[in-house]
């Protein structure tokens, strides 16, 4: 496995609100069919008016402020003016579904549209240059931003911890790559009963600042407009809300479904019946006895139904026997692999970082200056997924590394950081390329890789849900801070000893400030699954086991049950015989509920108190409703750290204490 660590970037309120799976498929779906006579719009000198779901979205096209009125007369304020100016505007020229003008001094052409009941507006440049805009969180009713970081995060907009700076797990004065640091390119705003999503397509090059503002979060995207990244195009698409804290991520699952962006489990399951084995498994990477035939026999005896077991790839990986074992378990196998490194084969400190050939240096990635892009960990270098495409067809680099790696029999493939929003510009002879390209050839080799294996990659942005099948790390919401942690050797633990590195093994108590940035559960909001869950499988960082943070373990089981993804684990021989009846326990609970949900969409999310502390969701047309109390103290007869589940089928719920199960 690598040891590198990914680059960094920089009022309390009662609802009940059910966000209904109706949300953003009926809204932007029908909302235009009832005024397509007026989808052209109004306008007034610099004031133009288009129907979007749900009101009116009035763009001032001297300025590109945009406000909005909901349709029982609410006004909302969706973005002030773009930072900076944009000076005086050309003439305005009417088109079928809205508008189009000219920022001369800025080499902008613009175009507002309104377009499955959304408010599109799209800026192209002649020139390179950049933008401040959409300006956001500025209406005075603004109650809570809605971030996808990891699962995703609501954030009350006075809330003193997120306004606090970075440097204390905050928010303040950092700046987000949205094709980077979110998992989703997106962010939104509850204003009570209506809110606001922000779609940006052109994720590449655009940027999310967070400033403090009175005491308030406010964010201001950016995007830079660059020929040679092929970033001269913007877009951002705007929808009014119900204000639901998911629905952002909803409107965004609407928007990839109606482009046929939206991938499908059940279908993925149809063309490779081994993705199935997903449904209900937990996640593990294995070591030393544990990954052993009789390590595999052990988790069949505790009664773990489903597994997928995946293990590193050093000197030392799961045989053929451990393999069959793991098959006729009916659980997934699969080893790690890494196509984005390149080391000399002579000093190679890792076999995914020696290929034969001239790979390496060959096939590095190149900046401006013909320097390579330094690899993972400081070590080698990044390689070109337009060089390895390149030679494909004759060289068959790739697919002779997978045919190697899956001899034993494996079912399934971990691709490090392919799906990751790490992307690159090439500047190598032969094999130039833009993060665009990297993105489009890092998905036509995962298409072809899963075609026959159930295969899965790290952090997975949305452009990869339809290739996927499993996804490891969206489901954490990372804050700067957990990187400092794990280089700080002493704390964290380093790669010895080799058969149960203590950087995987290593319990650990996070800073304060960390624990609540990603585990406090009232700020916690399943975007991701409100986007993704059906379309593939989500689950937390591969090296934040979930016996790695002791005190965020009731927290963690409770979220994943709520969400309905996988805890991940690692596992040695010792860990296996301590902690193995408290997993299976946990696993046995969880299977039967990820075996009805795992393929349904997640339609509801509601907190049942003022404080946050309980919280439901509902698959599919009642497929499954999940209820988790984080409190301490009971709510309607449930305990506080327990989860009750109910299946449609069930009499009454399923209720798990995941303190208790180790009892």
């Amino acid at each position: 496995m690598k040891s590198h660590l990914p680059r960094t970037t920089g009022r309390h309120r009662r609802t009940t609100r059910v966000l209904a799976a109706s949300f953003a498929l009926t809204a932007t779906t029908f909302g235009v069919a009832a005024c397509d006579s007026a989808a052209a719009g109004t306008l007034e000198g610099s004031r133009l008016e288009l129907p979007v779901a749900g009101g009116t979205a009035v763009v001032d096209t001297a300025s590109l402020a945009v406000n909005a009125r909901t349709a029982n007369g609410r006004a909302l304020v969706l973005s002030g003016p773009a930072g900076g100016g944009l000076g005086k505007p050309g003439p305005v020229t009417r088109t079928a579904h809205g508008a189009r003008w000219t920022y001369p001094a800025k080499g902008l052409k613009v175009t507002a549209s309104s377009e499955r009941g959304r408010l599109r507006i799209t800026l192209r440049a002649d020139r390179d240059g950049s933008v401040s805009w959409p300006v956001t969180g500025t209406d005075r009713a603004a109650a809570a931003l809605q971030l996808p970081r990891g699962e995703g995060l609501d954030v009350p907009v006075r809330d003193a911890f997120w306004n606090g700076d970075a440097e204390k797990g905050g928010l303040a004065g950092s700046t987000v790559d949205m094709g980077e640091g979110l998992a989703l390119p997106l962010w939104g705003y509850s204003m009570g009963a209506a809110g606001v999503s922000y779609l940006t397509p052109t994720d590449l090059g655009t940027s999310l600042r967070f400033a403090s503002t009175g005491g308030r979060l406010r964010t201001t995207a950016a995007h830079a407009f660059d020929a040679g990244e092929d970033t001269r195009d913007y877009e951002v698409s705007f929808a009014l809300t119900d204000g639901n804290p998911v629905a952002p991520a909803a409107d965004y699952r609407s928007y990839l479904s109606q482009r046929g962006q939206l991938g499908s489990l059940r279908k993925k399951i149809r063309k490779n019946s081994a993705n199935g084995k997903l449904l209900g498994a937990f996640h593990a990477y294995v070591w030393g006895d544990a990954r052993t035939a009789s390590g595999v026999d052990k988790l069949k005896q505790l009664g773990v139904d489903r597994m997928w077991l995946g293990y590193d790839a050093g000197p030392d990986p799961m045989n053929a026997a451990a393999v069959r074992a793991a098959k006729k378990a009916g659980y997934l196998v699969g080893p790690y692999d890494t196509f984005a490194n390149g080391q000399d084969p002579k000093k190679a400190d890792s076999p995914t970082s020696a290929w034969p050939g001239r790979v390496y240096p060959d096939f590095c990635i190149r900046k401006a200056d013909g320097t390579p892009e330094t690899g993972f960990g400081n070590r080698g270098c990044y390689l070109s997924s337009r060089a390895f495409e390149k030679a494909e067809p004759r060289k068959h680099y790739l697919a002779d590394r997978t045919r190697t790696m899956v001899a034993n029999g494996a079912d399934s493939y971990f691709l490090d950081v392919d799906a990751t929003g790490e992307l690159f510009r090439d500047h190598g002879k032969g094999h130039e390329m833009t993060k665009a390209d990297d993105r489009e050839m890092r998905l036509a080799r995962m298409q072809r890789l899963s075609k026959n294996l159930v295969l899965g990659s790290e952090s997975a942005q949305a452009w990869a849900n339809q290739v996927l099948a499993y996804n490891h790390g969206s489901g954490t919401p990372v804050a700067d801070g957990l990187w400092k942690l794990e280089r700080n050797r002493k704390t964290w633990g380093g790669w010895a000893p080799g058969n149960a590195p203590q950087m995987f093994f290593k319990p650990v108590k996070l800073p304060a400030e960390l624990a609540t940035a990603m585990y406090d559960s009232k700020y916690r909001v399943p975007l991701y699954e409100t986007a993704l869950h059906g379309s593939l499988v989500n689950a937390e960082r591969w090296e934040l086991s979930y016996e790695k943070l002791p005190e965020q373990k009731t927290t963690r089981a409770l979220l994943a049950m709520l969400y309905n993804t996988p805890l991940n684990y690692v596992l040695d021989g010792p860990t296996l015989e301590k902690k193995g009846p408290e997993m299976a326990a946990l696993q046995k609970y969880f299977s039967p509920l990820h075996r009805a949900a795992g393929t349904e969409q997640l339609t509801s999310f509601r907190w049942l108190t003022g404080d946050r502390s309980v919280q439901r969701t509902v698959f599919g047309d009642g497929t499954l409703t999940v209820t988790a109390n984080f409190g301490s103290r009971a709510h309607e007869g449930l305990p506080g750290g327990c989860v009750d589940a109910k299946l449609r089928t069930d009499d009454k719920p399923r209720r798990l204490c995941p303190a208790q199960a180790n009892g």
